[in-house]
């Protein structure tokens, strides 16, 4: 499993063959990086290629304080600055284009649109991003073939339309696009019937100027690089994949690399809002797509609309701390399918969660010493895959007999189960290639906040609280995070807070078992917030609207069409 990601809270979208088989679930990682994905409110731009991002790289902080995650965000972040009301002249250009949709994609319509490249220089020249639409359908109308929705909590009868309602899948890295289809299939039919659902491809990602650092074969060996290294021959083994992983990235992205920040993906939104025809931005984010979400609301506190934020990260926490608690979160999700699994008859591990944790840290040290063989031409299954296939598997409870199966099948000395796990975490295709997901999510993440170790050293020190965090996961989860550091430009942001003064309502939603984007991150982003709404969903998994629970989609259902947000502190369960 490699750092990949904001909550990797930050996010993105669950593999395509998990996708396939529930869409409903609508799930995004939420990132392995650095938990509190921030970004320099004022949008400066990064320094150039030259620049170290290691010298910026706060130390490790104490096991204190990532207990105080929770309330009004960390202590010491300081608050992100809304940006003047007024379109500034030299944007203006941006702000008036005409959008000239065309169709695509089996029934959506698909544009393109430009924005600059540097809000803050936009001489230097633009961007080309991508967007698609699936068009309001009154009932009655023909539509997508649906899952079960939540149709029946809808509390309006359909009327006239709301405008746009932009969706992000979360990541970063996964496309908006992708999921549109998606969520045609599965949003609430009276949602669909007074919104145009519009997914936008942020900058770097899928059809938006994507980001791509390595070659299949050379991403297949990336993956199996060891992340539990027990001598300096496996420390530089590990720096030596993250140092090509950079390189690739720094010599296929150029300039753009500098600037696939989260402040600069919210601003690149407002103009589409604009060009939608928008007053107000309406937007459902999941997991890293919370982080983009409430970033908008601090730059444009004035231009919200309807806002959720499903999954939600926690944008105060620097990037250690982030990580610290997101190993939490990971713990925790493994506990629940510990004991979940004790239960059942086709449990391999044992009878016990004690039993289930003991045996599965055995199965991890087997592996290590000696990979399994696989069904998969010849692949073999290595330590670091088969930790990714168990992370895999927390994401979503709907996972977990296919883990037990695949766990059954490793200790009788088969790793296909678990590969594939691993593969649909990385997004491998059955060809041997890999979406441009891991390549934009590092991207973005690097420059939302420095890297949280200067080096190996720091690492090494940070391993102890890490383990006692996470004594699964936790070691694996702090050499991952050495990525950043020698990533080949300068983080541009920091942890922050968010208040969004004079916002309309946002509805932040959080579950109690969520691995990637732990429930504290909600609680401390609705309490950052000054219109925030925590609704809970005390269940297991990542996210939880569309997923299981009418309660929640009945209160964000009705918050869509009618603008009432839920009560503060309203819990659901399934």
């Amino acid at each position: 499993m490699r750092a990949v990601g904001r909550a990797q809270a930050r996010g993105r979208v669950l593999a395509a063959r998990v996708r396939t088989r529930a869409l409903a679930s609508a799930l995004v990682v939420a990132g392995l990086l650095a938990g509190g994905c921030s970004s320099d409110p004022a949008g400066a731009p990064a320094a150039s290629s030259s620049d170290s991002a290691a010298s910026d790289t706060p130390s490790a902080p104490s096991a204190s304080a990532a207990a105080a995650v929770g309330g009004a965000g960390a202590v010491g972040a300081t608050p992100l600055e809304p940006l003047p009301a007024a379109v500034p002249a030299v944007l203006a250009p941006y702000y008036a284009q005409r959008l000239a949709w065309q169709p695509c994609d089996g029934g959506f319509e698909c544009t393109t649109f430009r924005v600059p490249l540097d809000y803050d220089h936009p001489g230097d020249g633009d961007l080309t991003l991508a967007a698609a639409r699936a068009a309001a359908e009154p009932s009655g109308s023909a539509s997508p073939p649906a899952a079960a929705s939540a149709s029946a909590s809808s509390p309006a009868a359909p009327g006239s339309r709301l405008g746009s309602l932009l969706l992000n899948p979360g990541g970063p890295g996964g496309s908006a696009i992708e999921y549109l289809e998606a969520a045609t299939r599965t949003y609430d039919r009276g949602v669909r019937d007074r919104y145009d659902l519009v997914g936008l491809d942020p900058r770097g990602v899928g059809r938006s100027n994507p980001v791509s650092c390595l070659t299949g074969d050379r991403m297949d060996a990336y993956t199996t690089v060891g992340l539990t290294p027990g001598d300096q021959r496996g420390i530089d083994a590990l720096i030596a994949a993250d140092r090509e992983f950079a390189e690739g990235c720094r010599k296929q992205a150029g300039a753009a690399l500098g600037h696939l920040s989260t402040v600069e993906g919210a601003r690149d939104m407002d103009v589409l809002r604009a060009l939608l025809g928008d007053e107000k931005l309406n937007f459902v984010g999941k997991s890293y797509g919370t982080f983009l979400g409430a970033t908008y609301a601090g730059l444009f506190p004035g231009r919200v609309g309807r806002l959720v934020l499903d999954g939600a990260m926690d944008p105060s926490l620097d990037s250690v701390t982030g990580n610290l608690t997101q190993a939490g979160g990971f713990e925790t999700a493994w506990t629940a399918f510990a004991r979940d699994c004790a239960t059942r008859e086709d449990c391999p591990l044992g009878r016990t969660e004690q039993q289930v944790g003991e045996q599965l840290t055995a199965l991890f040290a087997g592996v290590r010493t000696a990979s399994l063989p696989t069904t998969d031409g010849g692949r073999r299954l290595t330590e670091p895959q088969a930790t990714t296939g168990v992370i895999q598997a927390m994401y979503a409870d709907f996972l977990w007999p296919e883990l037990r199966t695949a766990l059954a099948d490793a200790r009788a000395g088969d790793g296909t189960g678990l590969l594939r796990l691993s593969d649909d975490y990385y997004g491998r295709e059955a060809d041997g290639s890999y979406p441009n997901l891991m390549f934009a999510n590092t991207a973005v993440n690097c420059l939302d906040l420095p890297a949280p170790f200067r080096g190996p050293e720091d690492v090494q020190r940070a391993v102890p609280e890490f383990e006692r965090a996470s004594p699964h996961f936790g070691r694996d989860m702090a050499w991952m995070a050495l990525t950043c550091t020698y990533w080949p430009v300068r983080a541009t942001g920091a942890a922050h807070t968010v208040r969004a003064a004079g916002a309309a309502p946002i509805v932040v939603i959080g579950t109690t078992r969520d691995p990637a984007t732990p429930y504290a991150w909600a609680r401390s982003l609705a309490g950052q917030l000054e219109s925030g709404r925590l609704l809970t969903f005390d269940g297991d998994g990542h996210t939880a609207y569309g997923r299981h629970s009418a309660c929640v989609d009945g209160a964000v259902n009705r918050f869509l069409l009618t603008g009432e947000a839920p009560e503060q502190g309203k819990r659901c369960e399934r």
